[in-house]
């Protein structure tokens, strides 16, 4: 039996195509190819995402065009696709496919698996069905691939952040593995946490931990940074300097902190209208060098990032309480940013061989 063009590709080349984008347009090319009326078609894959229940692809074969929707864990699909195709753009090209839309036929492996699914201009023929469902048996393998590489990336991504999970996939698991680089760091810690998780149930330290979180966290991923470590009440985040421009890194660094002061002022607002105690905090800027990679024992490594940089950065955070100060930044950070500082002296800093200038933002 000779194979049709859209099955002879699925045995010999889907298993090289390098995203779910590109498998669901290059399918239903072959399809068309092969002569079926598709006016277009979906792929769905589950991800083990905090947030993201699944993805969703669709692809409209008049243009090629491929846009992305997700469902969320709270069961509803957004609303705006992938930020190639805006929110209102979106919704037209699904209207619009969908206005000549007649018929649909869903095929997948199983329930839980990847779902393929394909809509033509007019109901489809027995014979249409039968290799529309051919194809997805065809495609299963493929599929299958794909979608542990999603797993496998979601997973990495909500435990090491998208960079380091990049970073990790990219390069052998070995240890020793990393890289050099210029960033700058932020480290920023809970004021009070001992006596919160003394005199609370580890419910509610959870619950203040998680609003914490996500107001440091948040901000930093919104500007460019990504988390590195979440240590206790702690967190230690980067924002590495790209095309040699640490000032773009540094200004991104400040404008995720004082969002983040925002978060927390509104969310003390709402603790003591429950009846709660504030909760303070501290953050200290500094730009350096980390080396960025993996360390550890023979067979259990972690991806982090070490160095003096980080050292300093964390004895530098420990001065916000003696100093009565929110937020301090270093020398080294200062003199890259062109937002105005305040200046507060020079510190000598524990473990740190030279003393360091020391700064902070206006407190408004």
């Amino acid at each position: 039996m000779q194979l049709s063009s859209t099955l002879s590709w699925l045995v010999d080349a889907a298993g090289d195509t390098p995203g779910a984008d590109a498998l669901l347009a290059e399918i239903g090319a072959h399809l068309v190819a092969d002569g079926l009326p598709l006016a277009g078609g979906a792929l769905t894959l589950a991800v083990p995402h905090p947030l993201i229940a699944q993805r969703t692809w669709l692809w409209r074969a008049d243009s090629g065009e491929v846009i992305e929707a997700f469902g969320f864990v709270a069961g509803e699909l957004a609303t705006a696709p992938a930020a190639s195709a805006p929110g209102d753009a979106g919704r037209r090209w699904l209207a619009e496919l969908a206005a000549g839309v007649v018929h649909e036929d869903a095929v997948g492996s199983k329930p839980d698996g990847p779902l393929l699914s394909w809509i033509g201009p007019r109901p489809f023929t027995h014979r249409e069905i039968n290799e529309l469902r051919d194809a997805a048996r065809f495609a299963a393998a493929p599929l299958a691939a794909l979608a542990a590489r999603a797993t496998l990336t979601a997973a990495l991504a909500a435990y090491l952040g998208r960079r380091s999970a990049a970073r990790l996939l990219a390069g052998p698991l070995r240890r020793d593995i990393g890289e050099t680089i210029q960033a700058a760091l932020l480290f920023a810690d809970l004021r009070g946490f001992t006596a919160l998780s003394e005199s609370n149930p580890p419910s509610a330290v959870i619950s203040a931990l998680n609003a914490w979180f996500d107001r440091i966290a948040g901000p930093v991923h919104a500007f460019g940074g990504e988390v590195l470590k979440f240590m206790g009440d702690g967190v230690l985040a980067i924002f590495p300097v790209v095309e040699g421009a640490p000032r773009d890194a540094c200004d991104a660094a400040l404008r995720a902190v004082s969002a983040a002061r925002v978060g927390m002022a509104h969310l003390d607002d709402a603790r003591r209208r429950e009846g709660l105690s504030p909760q303070p905090f501290g953050v200290a800027l500094h730009l350096g060098e980390i080396f960025w990679g993996n360390i550890g024992a023979a067979d259990r490594l972690d991806f982090t990032a070490i160095g003096p940089a980080v050292n300093l950065v964390s004895r530098l955070e420990g001065l916000c309480r003696p100093l009565g100060k929110t937020v301090l930044i270093s020398g080294s950070f200062a003199a890259e940013t062109g937002i105005s500082l305040i200046p507060l002296g020079t510190h000598e800093l524990r473990g740190i061989a030279s003393p360091c200038p020391v700064f902070t933002v206006p407190e408004d």
